[in-house]
């Protein structure tokens, strides 16, 4: 029986090599892909992960005569890259995975500072490539002319009063029919005129309702800021008007892009705002759009970007990387973006387990080298939290108010503890629907707001944001 089975196995590899033997140029040695994979598997003694759907049909021309028996990286490379497949290293395997136009290696994102560096080596050369860049921003975003904003009235409800600030929700509508909810949180007394804090919300769960985006906030106006927090496109009470797999359409980038910019309109027409002191600070998809307003937009005076800034990751969501903005210059990455903000006082906050994790060797040497042009570094600075994960938790937000605090010259010692540090015991969270502009159901929501992808889509052709 032993013997049958042996030379069963025998037959079956006999058939496989005289298979692959007889593959000749006039087949273009053809071979299904999978079959390849499992080749190298055994060649290079590895552990191949992939999804078999990236390998239904696929079929590999020239299959063995890319394999690189010196090299299983080039190998793969070789045999990936006719599908725009890549790999990476998950858990000591190699897994195979689509191209993302957004996410390259940690060595690439070196090699494009290293390449960055030789355009710029002093302050004229680097004003010229900001500039460039600067102007391109707008264009790539759709957003070179600002539409009209409706003529409608900001949407506002009742006042809610707590310890040292107030809540209220707002709606603005930022084009015909389109609504971005939010609420903005003010000092419950002010002396003078009082700095204005944006927060753009990233993909954490409950969004702006969650309890850290809320305590950020509120803190936020106990330290004398005016603050706001707002919905991302299709989350939150936007999802009364779009079904959330509108947050993955490319123009999802400008929307948000657009509503921030409002936003901010609309915080410095308080009366009681000083315009000369001008905050933005996000985590994630907020910390992307911490970097891209503070670099197009003049009246950002500080800049707080959180576990998002690398040269390797630009932002796996459309609403963040949909738009061509990091083609602009002839290609630029996140770390540019933060340097374009010197000699402006910016903090850059990162952890040691997402992509932000090679920071304080790899960008943050690139982003204050900028500073440098200007003898301003003392300007930026890194707090890095090794040991923790991609979050906008506690330690990042003292962070955050320490650095707030110095550079907007708060009192701030009404919201320290016995122990001089910050106190946020005195916030009161909210439950979700209190933060709700357009009533438990969505029954406020104005007669006039748009719905639906059709009625989307009209309106953004009509504002020239899409084709």
């Amino acid at each position: 029986m032993k013997r049958v089975f042996f030379i069963f196995i025998g037959m079956l590899f006999l058939f496989a090599v005289t298979a692959q033997n007889r593959q000749t140029a006039d087949h273009a040695y053809v071979r299904p892909l999978s079959d390849v994979l499992t080749d190298i598997e055994k060649q290079f003694g590895i552990q191949i992960k992939y999804d078999q759907k990236l390998m239904e049909g696929k079929v590999l021309k020239y299959a063995d005569w890319r394999i690189k028996p010196w090299s299983v990286e080039e190998t793969l490379n070789a045999v990936l890259a006719p599908f725009d497949y890549k790999f990476v290293m998950d858990n000591g395997k190699y897994k195979v995975k689509e191209f993302e136009y957004y996410r390259t290696t940690e060595e690439e994102g070196g090699e494009f500072l290293n390449y960055l560096e030789t355009l710029c080596s002093n302050k004229a050369e680097w004003e010229k490539r900001k500039s460039e860049i600067r102007r391109c921003l707008p264009e790539a975003l759709r957003l070179s002319v600002i539409p009209d904003r409706p003529a409608s009235k900001v949407i506002l409800t009742k006042k809610r009063k707590y310890n040292g600030y107030t809540v209220e929700n707002f709606a603005i509508e930022t084009l015909p029919g389109i609504y971005v909810a939010g609420s903005i949180y003010k000092p419950l007394k002010t002396k003078g005129k009082c700095p204005v804090m944006l927060n753009p919300n990233g993909h954490f769960a409950d969004g702006r309702y969650r309890e850290s985006q809320q305590i950020r906030c509120a803190m936020q106006a106990r330290m004398g800021i005016i603050s706001a927090s707002w919905d991302i496109f299709a989350w939150g009470e936007s999802l009364l008007q779009f079904d959330g797999e509108l947050h993955h359409l490319s123009a999802a980038n400008t929307i948000q892009t657009l509503n921030t910019l409002r936003i901010l309109d609309y915080l410095l027409s308080q009366k009681e705002a000083d315009s000369t002191r001008v905050g933005i600070t996000g985590g994630s998809g907020g910390g992307s759009m911490t970097m891209m307003i503070a670099a197009i937009d003049d009246r950002i005076t500080l800049s707080i970007p959180v576990v998002m800034l690398s040269s390797h990751f630009s932002g796996g969501c459309p609403c963040e990387s949909g738009m061509p903005a990091h083609l602009c210059g002839n290609r630029t990455n996140n770390a540019e973006l933060a340097a374009m903000f010197a000699p402006r006082p910016q903090l850059i906050i990162t952890d040691g387990k997402d992509w932000s994790s090679t920071v304080p060797e790899l960008e943050y040497p690139f982003v204050k080298r900028t500073y440098g042009f200007y003898n301003a570094e003392n300007n930026v600075e890194n707090d890095h939290f090794q040991e923790e994960g991609h979050d906008y938790g506690l330690s990042k937000r003292k962070a955050m108010y320490r650095f707030v605090s110095e550079h907007f010259n708060l009192d701030v010692s009404r919201i320290l503890d016995k122990n001089g540090e910050f106190d946020e015991s005195k916030v009161t969270v909210e439950k979700e629907s209190d933060l709700y502009v357009f009533g438990e159901n969505g029954e406020k929501l104005p007669s006039d707001a748009i719905r639906g992808k059709e009625a989307l889509l009209r309106v953004l052709k009509e504002v020239s944001i899409m084709d």
